[in-house]
């Protein structure tokens, strides 16, 4: 089923920051946060159990477990099984090294056989306090987590995820999957194959206005070509486009503050908010369903769909494009 006949809106939550990632977030800010999402109207809402080691699922949950179920989509992610034993020392995460350093100590499997699968769902519908799935991804099968190793693990999830979540999809348990990912590639070689497809893709990072070029080249053309829906995350290149000081999960290099910089420059003399260029932008994709933003203070939703709703002029657009800090390629919004 196409995303955009599932999601509720345009603008979604992204509860990776629920996880303590890079800081560590009191309980009730936490809840506050998601509280404030609900009654700003967000009704999609996104997490993981990598995020926090289960505890930004567990937080959601709370939450979220008060709410008519009916009246909101969540979506999950597996490849990562949480373990009652503790880990010792620092966690092996590729490029994601320290990224949840204040979550939940707990031992992560990373696996994507079928078995895994389907017990990664069973203790995600346990922390969400939930009896049902609207969205799962399969998880961060890409290079920057495994190196030259992620087409093993690609095949893992190919044989094991992949099939166990196109029958849960057939049987009715699940309204759609997918990928969700950092990278392009993963995607391009699911949606080469001769097997079940999936519904859509969760594509963080690399659709936003600081990265977007190599996903115009080949992914999202052949996602619409196929009909297959994007949901965009990271739309804020992991905060440095909203204020923050990481992109790609990391302290921004100079050249990416840089860039920033100049698109402040222009947003600044069109009397635009960056955050609404971004969102904006990143929705303009004919494929682009959603856009998910992390927050973890209740003032920052409140933001978010300013930014949504913010009337970006024209100009704008003419004035970004012409000065090369968005490709050719790009769709922009309407009226542009």
């Amino acid at each position: 089923m196409s995303l955009k006949h599932i999601l509720p809106g345009k603008l979604g939550y992204g509860t990776a920051p629920l996880g303590n990632m890079f800081r560590a977030i009191p309980d009730q800010e936490a809840a506050a946060t998601v509280e404030a999402a609900w009654d700003h109207g967000i009704r999609y809402y996104d997490t993981a159990p990598f995020y926090g080691a289960g505890l930004s699922e567990s937080r959601l949950g709370e939450v979220l477990s008060t709410k008519p179920r009916d009246a909101y989509v969540l979506s999950t992610k597996v490849g990562r099984v949480i373990l009652d034993e503790l880990e010792g020392g620092e966690r092996d995460l590729g490029e994601k090294g320290g990224l949840f350093e204040h979550g939940n100590p707990n031992k992560m499997l990373h696996v994507w056989t079928a078995e895994a699968t389907e017990r990664s769902i069973e203790d995600s519908l346990k922390r969400l306090g939930t009896d049902r799935l609207d969205i799962v991804w399969v998880h961060d099968i890409a290079q920057d987590f495994h190196g030259d190793a992620w087409l093993s693990k690609f095949e893992e999830a190919r044989t094991g995820a992949f099939r166990v979540l196109s029958r849960l999809r057939d049987e009715g348990v699940i309204k759609a999957w997918g990928l969700g990912v950092n990278k392009t590639e993963p995607i391009e070689l699911t949606l080469a194959l001769d097997e079940p497809q999936p519904d859509g893709f969760l594509l963080a990072g690399r659709y936003t206005l600081l990265d977007h070029g190599h996903a115009l080249q080949r992914l999202l053309p052949l996602a619409q070509e196929q009909n297959v829906d994007m949901v965009v995350g990271g739309p804020y290149s992991s905060g440095v486009l909203a204020g923050g000081a990481h992109f790609e999960y990391q302290e921004a290099p100079q050249h990416i503050l840089d860039k920033v910089a100049r698109i402040k420059d222009i947003t600044a003399r069109h009397g635009v908010s960056v955050k609404a260029a971004a969102l904006q932008f990143s929705l303009a994709h004919p494929v682009s369903a959603a856009v998910i933003p992390g927050a973890t203070k209740p003032s920052r939703i409140a933001e978010d769909i300013a930014a949504l709703n913010e009337d970006v002029p024209a100009a704008f657009w003419t004035e970004l494009r012409a000065s090369g800090l968005v490709s050719p390629a790009a769709p922009l919004p309407a009226g542009a």
